[in-house]
């Protein structure tokens, strides 16, 4: 257990940093969509491709973030009943639904967006709109960050069972939704 303990913060370690990258794409989408705005109001200049960088890094954003916010537990959730369960239940419904949710998931889309973007790679794809970017990073952004999400799925996973057997003292909070 302690080997995959230290698996498990590894990819902590690794969705952290990307976590870091996701939080700077917010800063440098909100200061690309102002430097837009103010040059197209006032100086009517704009192109497209400031358009495009802005929904490529929010797509950065999401997929490379949604790890971290997995990892910190801060991430949405259908709470029916979930709040109200002891510890112990909700570490065996987060075990539970990881193998069968998250997991086959992750792997369903990485099988489905890889090829995507190799094929986008391969033809040096380009927007079809005037002064457009190249499409294969933004492509790449998918199967990255759902490996990644696998990856602290499998993080979440082992860390869970690990409290379940006293093998580590974890406390993972939840915030219960306002009512």
């Amino acid at each position: 257990m302690r080997i995959l303990l230290k698996l498990s913060s590894a990819i902590d370690w690794v969705n952290d940093k990307f976590g870091t990258v996701a939080n700077w794409l917010v800063l440098f989408a909100c200061l690309i969509s102002a430097g837009n705005a103010a040059s197209r109001y006032l100086f009517s200049a704009s192109s497209n491709a400031w358009l495009e960088i802005q929904w490529y890094l929010f797509a950065g954003m999401v997929l490379l973030g949604a790890p971290y916010t997995l990892k910190m537990n801060e991430h949405v959730r259908v709470d029916l009943f979930y709040g109200m369960m002891p510890e112990r239940a909700r570490l065996w419904i987060d075990i539970v639904c990881g193998f069968l949710f998250l997991l086959p998931i992750c792997i369903i889309l990485v099988y489905f967006t890889w090829p995507w973007f190799v094929d986008s790679w391969n033809i040096h794809e380009m927007s079809s709109n005037a002064g457009g970017l190249i499409r294969w990073p933004v492509k790449l952004i998918l199967p990255v960050g759902f490996a990644l999400m696998a990856l602290q799925g499998v993080s979440e996973i082992i860390k869970r069972i690990a409290a379940l057997e006293h093998v580590v003292d974890m406390h993972f909070d939840y915030e219960k939704p306002l009512q």
